[in-house]
């Protein structure tokens, strides 16, 4: 358990400061955010290096920045991944000029804050912000499905080999080669023994049988491939390299080796375990060239460890041999640690949303009507708040309600901050329900509401043509599908959000005006997500469930379909869209639960 910590809510933020002020020669705070920096970055003309995910995983990642490592690290709460808002302020902070690489592990929240804060990157300052997942787990998919393989320990090689790659001033195209290329040639796979705790709490979040372990226990504890009775070190090591020497590339006679521990095994247990690697190893004709042993993906207080195998050439075994200097890893080296100076950092964008408020004379018809659509949605977010927990907690762990009202409470007050056109309210909202909301529905609702705000930048103050607005949806939709990785007929909020955006096009071309559009969108949207009962999730946590949802509706397509209707009713001939065509009226009162 965690036995030195002040509230588990403020852990994460209190053990980053602590390291700033420990570590301050090689690293420090960005403002406002929940990362850090290298005291070398942003470095004009070079290749940014970002890592990130959720905290308790330390020296990964905050524990991998500094000189010749990774030039900043974005930290969510423990095990969450870090909201895109923060991932895009840090973008903009290390930013040189000559574009950012962003790497981590195959998660889906991850996946989608990392990326919608890459698309807010490019189409709002213009920076080429990139993506390269770490794969290494081989317990976590077979080999015809890698893409579908989760990082472990593998991340400390890749951001090693594209920091390296940055640092001695390769292009952005080089420096995401190098690092699929080192992705590629990883491989890791772990063992845990027993469960690990949260600040706050006392009982583990798994456990496993006393004299047992498992093989292939991810990092948060998601289910390993076998159990097993607990084994000598020796072993052991066979065990794990025997599974690891299956993918071994062809021709491949060298690599080096990483014998990391989980957080509760010891470093002397971790050598006892290399000594059999080692020689195991040599038997097979692999010539181990630098080892790493110790933490460097840990998991709280996780009993257990892992064995990651890169199998090296020429380059990089030159790039994993660099000098670097981080709290969590330092080689003996030649960059200096006073940096004097210190870099200006660049602006993560907090600066220019200062306003109090933006009056709501000065807003435009457009940005009065999106002010108005998102409040009301909020209103109806918190009356279906518990509703929508209940019928979350059906599959999985009933925070929908309260993630929604999280994030639109945040998406409101950011609108109260922003305009004058719609276009400026949609944009900062969508990245503060993001920030506020995290996790997938948080990531999710930012990509859909940026997107829209995004493609209509152009609109004149009135508001877009409803053609524009129809254009704006469908890009949003795509949006949310390649976020998300969901299709309809997935049980996920893209059953609503699909027929939502077909029915408001539809009725574009059939010559409707926006309101009367929005209303018909709203009803389809109603009727597809009741008919999510009849579905089985095929995402998500309720996936892996089974058909523990069958029978009751995706609270992800409720949100959204209630949210329409909110959104409709607030709008609908009120004239806030210029139209004088209302269409049929609908009461909130009347939206369904």
């Amino acid at each position: 358990m965690t036995y030195v910590y002040n509230t588990g809510r403020a852990f994460k933020d209190e053990a980053l400061d602590g390291l700033v002020t420990a570590y301050h020669r090689f690293i420090r705070r960005i403002p406002r955010t929940s990362a850090i920096a290298s005291v070398t970055a942003p470095t004009r003309g070079r290749v940014a290096t970002i890592v990130g995910g959720g905290s308790g995983h330390y020296p990964t990642f905050a524990g991998l920045v500094g000189p010749g490592l990774a030039d900043a690290a974005v930290c969510g709460d423990i095990f969450t991944s870090p909201s895109a808002e923060q991932v895009y302020r840090t973008i903009r902070a290390v930013d040189g000029g000559a574009g950012v690489l962003m790497l981590f592990g195959n998660y889906a929240g991850d996946v989608m804050h990392f990326g919608l804060a890459a698309d807010q990157a490019a189409a709002r300052d213009g920076i080429d912000a990139r993506i390269t997942l770490v794969t290494d787990d081989i317990a976590s998919a077979p080999p015809e499905r890698l893409h579908e393989r989760r990082g472990i320990a593998g991340d400390f090689f890749v951001f090693r080999a594209a920091a390296a790659a940055a640092h001695r001033g390769d292009g952005l195209d080089e420096v995401e080669r190098i690092a699929r290329h080192c992705n590629d040639r990883c491989r890791s796979l772990g063992v845990g023994f027993d469960g690990c705790t949260l600040p706050g709490r006392s009982e583990p979040l798994f456990t496993v049988e006393p004299g047992s372990m498992v093989l292939g226990l991810g990092i948060h504890g998601e289910p390993g491939i076998l159990e097993l009775p607990r084994s000598s070190a020796d072993e052991l090591a066979e065990l794990l390299l025997d599974r690891l020497m299956a993918e071994r590339p062809a021709g491949a006679d060298r690599a080096r080796i990483l014998v990391n521990g989980l957080g509760r095994v010891k470093y002397e247990e971790l050598f006892v375990l290399y000594r059999a690697l080692a020689r195991l190893a040599d038997r097979a004709g692999i010539t181990l060239t630098e080892p790493d042993v110790g933490e460097f993906v840990t998991s709280m207080d996780m009993a257990g460890c892992s064995i990651t195998l890169v199998w090296t050439d020429d380059e990089l075994e030159e790039l994993l041999s660099t000098p670097a200097n981080a709290p969590g890893y330092q080689r003996p080296r030649q960059l200096p640690l006073d940096v004097a100076p210190l870099a200006q950092l660049g602006s993560t964008g907090v600066e220019e949303h200062r306003v109090e408020r933006w009056p709501e004379s000065s807003l435009t018809a457009s940005g009065r009507a999106a002010r108005t659509g998102l409040a009301a949605v909020a209103r109806r977010m918190r009356e279906l708040e518990e509703h929508l927990g209940a019928l979350d907690a059906v599959a999985a762990d009933g925070d929908h309600g309260t993630t929604m009202t999280r994030g639109i409470d945040a998406a409101v007050d950011a609108a109260d901050r922003a305009g004058p056109d719609a276009s400026d309210v949609l944009a900062a909202a969508g990245m503060a329900f993001a920030d506020a909301a995290g996790g997938a529905s948080g990531a999710l609702w930012g990509a859909g509401l940026t997107t829209v705000g995004n493609a209509i930048r152009d609109a004149p103050g009135d508001g877009p043509e409803p053609a524009s607005l129809a254009a704006a949806l469908e890009a949003a939709e795509q949006a949310v599908i390649r976020l998300g990785q969901s299709q309809p007929g997935d049980k996920t909020l893209v059953d609503a959000l699909h027929p939502l955006v077909e029915t408001f096009r539809s009725a574009v071309a059939d010559g409707a005006g926006i309101a009367r559009a929005w209303e018909r969108a709203a009803s389809a949207a109603e009727l597809a997500a009741e008919a999510t009962a009849d579905m089985t999730a095929l995402r998500g946590r309720a996936a892996r469930l089974g058909d523990r949802s069958d029978g009751t509706p995706d609270p992800g397509a409720v949100s959204l379909a209630a949210a329409a209707r909110a959104a409709s009713a607030a709008l609908t001939g009120v004239g806030v869209l210029g139209e004088t065509d209302s269409g049929s009226k609908h009461d909130t009162t009347g939206a369904k639960a």
